[in-house]
């Protein structure tokens, strides 16, 4: 039994991805196949759910009762893509044959969501499935609009409002496809490349290894769009050499997760929300991807220069160039992997292709150069790798997609979403935006420290998100607001699930690296509530406005910089240093708001940042710091 579980565990990990390049690749019309969306989403989320069951056993190794529930998960999702057609036109007879099968289903499917992706988020999911059959006993404004039994069950089922939704559309028609270029950039030995790149770049100036952190981190995180993902990537190979160097354990790890956890806000993949607030607000992928752009690199520029700050104030050098990679032999090598980034942002800025059309294209490209460089086709280990590592981070990725569908599902037929944007709605109007947006900052947060982004921004986005956009935020900015602060709960303390495994990496106190990652990702915690303002931070203004506030935002940044220079002297002076430069840093990055969009003083300001940065940096005095063992 044991090692047929294991045949099935792997056909479910392979299945998925190649379902998946199927459908966007258009091949069922080739072969004169006529799917809906619906059934093709069906099959691919059963197995998700058998592979869910079979992945993680309830004992040490799965057996016969794993084997029953998956076989029962897939078949009562194929089930629902088998009669989908049929269903459409009998959607108001709610026969046995309809909720039964719908109950199994739903069930296995958020006991393997449990399993893949842990209790927090499923239960939750849980309190609004209960919410949808017993909400109509709450009191007040949470008293609910509730449907019998058997038409809540096939709602969720078969619905295109509910499980087999919009989230599911997005994650199998686009993200699947960045998913899997990302792995095959892994197997294939990008990741190496990227940091062997960056460490011949930068690994012999000041605080080297941090800085090759920051950049291999970044871009990795482009493709990868997974912060655990990219610290367990990047980390393993920059964290040693920061300490190596010098760096203190805390703030080795800090650095590693602020950068990892920055991938997910650096465009193409945007940890697969880019593509989900393209379907939600309606507008071209392209769009959310321009607006992102310059939160992204200020995000990374601004962590660039503190890093370069710490390491003047404790005199860190880099490495010997001796110990380092040749950028040269290293791109001798590691070409192939930069012409696939090329090509996808061709097919996608150029051409215009739908984005899963594109990252399959340049994941094809990838192949065909990797045979030109090894001079035969990839192995069989190869192509294992691949399509099981695939179908490993698929897993959780599509059962955390069936739960927003019923998330969604519960908002809209309860009228949950409606009444609680209401009620946020009335609270702006009382006591203002800023208090709303402060309480939306929290509520992200906190949801964020048990939840994936994706799935933050998706609870939040159809309750708050009318708000926020309802009291005069510009669309984009209302739902980037959103996916910032779920990204940072990240960070966060108590939980901070990257600073976590950072600091397990490094051998450092996680409550240390989790204060040290939150004065680091400062740029994250401040840069929304700028473009709640100022929406010009979005490219969504004047070009005026624009440089204006690039500006003021890039001499802020500068001074936020140099703050861990004058924090990290420990005594009651430095403390008092560092809020005044924390002051300077709100007053000249808030310059826009204060005096304008487009006012040329707030050029002056900027020029007045600039020369308290010069004064800083003239007046902190260096402290010598023995490398770490």
């Amino acid at each position: 039994m044991e090692r047929f579980s294991g045949i099935l565990l792997r056909v479910c990990l392979a299945s998925m991805p190649i379902l998946g390049i199927a459908w966007i690749l258009a091949l069922t019309d080739y072969f004169g196949i006529a799917l809906t969306f619906q059934q093709v989403v069906g099959v691919i989320l059963g197995i998700a759910c058998a592979g869910a069951l079979l992945r993680y056993p309830y004992f040490e190794k799965p057996g016969l009762l794993e084997c029953l529930l998956a076989l029962a998960a897939f078949l009562s999702w194929f089930w629902m893509a088998y009669n989908f057609e049929d269903w459409i036109v009998t959607a108001h007879l709610r026969t046995p044959d309809k909720w039964v099968p719908g109950v199994i289903a739903l069930v296995l499917m958020m006991e393997g969501l449990r399993k893949s992706a842990g209790r927090i988020i499923s239960s939750l999911v849980w309190v609004l499935i209960l919410y949808a059959f017993f909400g109509d006993i709450l009191p007040g404004a949470l008293e609910a609009s509730i449907f019998p039994p058997t038409k809540t069950i096939t709602y969720f089922y078969q619905d295109n409002n509910g499980v087999p939704g919009l989230v599911l559309q997005v994650i199998v028609n686009l993200v699947l496809a960045f998913i899997l270029f990302g792995k095959l950039m892994e197997v294939s030995g990008g990741t190496a490349f990227l940091t062997d790149l960056a460490m011949g770049w930068m690994g012999h100036r000041r605080g080297g290894p941090a800085k090759v952190a920051v950049i291999a981190s970044s871009a990795f995180g482009t493709i990868s769009g997974s912060t655990v993902g990219n610290i367990m990537s990047t980390g393993i190979v920059t964290i040693p050499l920061m300490k190596k160097t010098g760096f203190k354990p805390e703030y080795a790890g800090a650095i590693e997760a602020v950068a990892s956890n920055g991938g997910q806000i650096a465009p193409p993949v945007m940890g697969a929300t880019a593509f989900i607030i393209a379907e939600f607000l309606e507008i071209p992928y392209q769009d959310v991807v321009i607006a992102a752009a310059v939160p992204a690199a200020l995000y990374f520029l601004v962590l660039f220069m503190q890093v370069d700050a710490v390491a003047r104030r404790f005199r860190l050098r880099g490495l010997p160039k001796a110990e380092l990679p040749i950028i040269i032999d290293v791109l001798k090598v590691g070409w192939i992997f930069i012409i696939p980034i090329i090509i996808l942002m061709y097919f996608l800025f150029w051409l215009g292709y739908p984005p899963g059309v594109a990252a399959l294209y340049s994941a094809a490209s990838m192949v065909v150069l990797m045979t030109v460089r090894d001079r035969r086709l990839p192995t069989m280990e190869h192509w294992r790798n691949f399509f099981l590592g695939s179908g490993e981070i698929l897993i959780p990725l599509i059962l955390i997609g069936g739960a927003a569908g019923i998330i969604l599902g519960v908002m809209n037929s309860t009228g949950l979403a409606f009444q609680l944007s209401l009620i946020l709605a009335h609270l702006g109007e009382e006591y203002g935006i800023m208090v709303m947006l402060l309480m939306t900052s929290l509520i992200c947060i906190v949801l964020g420290m048990g939840m994936p982004t994706a799935t933050v921004y998706i609870v939040l986005v159809s309750v708050i998100g009318p708000a926020l956009i309802k009291m005069g935020l510009v669309p984009i900015g209302a739902h980037l607001f959103l996916f910032y602060f779920g990204l940072i709960s990240m960070l966060t303390p108590p939980v901070a699930i990257a600073s976590m495994v950072a600091a397990e990496m490094a051998g450092a106190d996680m409550w240390k690296t989790g204060f040290v990652g939150v004065q680091l990702a400062a740029t994250a915690y401040l840069l929304p509530y700028l473009w709640a303002f100022n929406p010009a931070l979005l490219l969504e203004g004047t070009t005026v406005a624009i440089v204006y506030v690039i500006a003021t935002c890039m001499s802020a940044g500068m001074l936020l910089a140099h703050t861990v220079t004058v924090l990290g002297s420990g005594n009651f002076a430095g403390w008092l240093s560092s809020i005044g430069m924390y002051a300077a840093c709100l007053t000249v990055g808030s310059s826009t708001i204060w005096l304008g969009h487009e006012s040329p003083l707030t050029l002056v300001v900027a020029a007045a940042g600039l020369v308290i940065v010069y004064l800083v940096t003239r007046s902190v005095k260096q402290v010598d710091v023995a490398p770490a063992e």
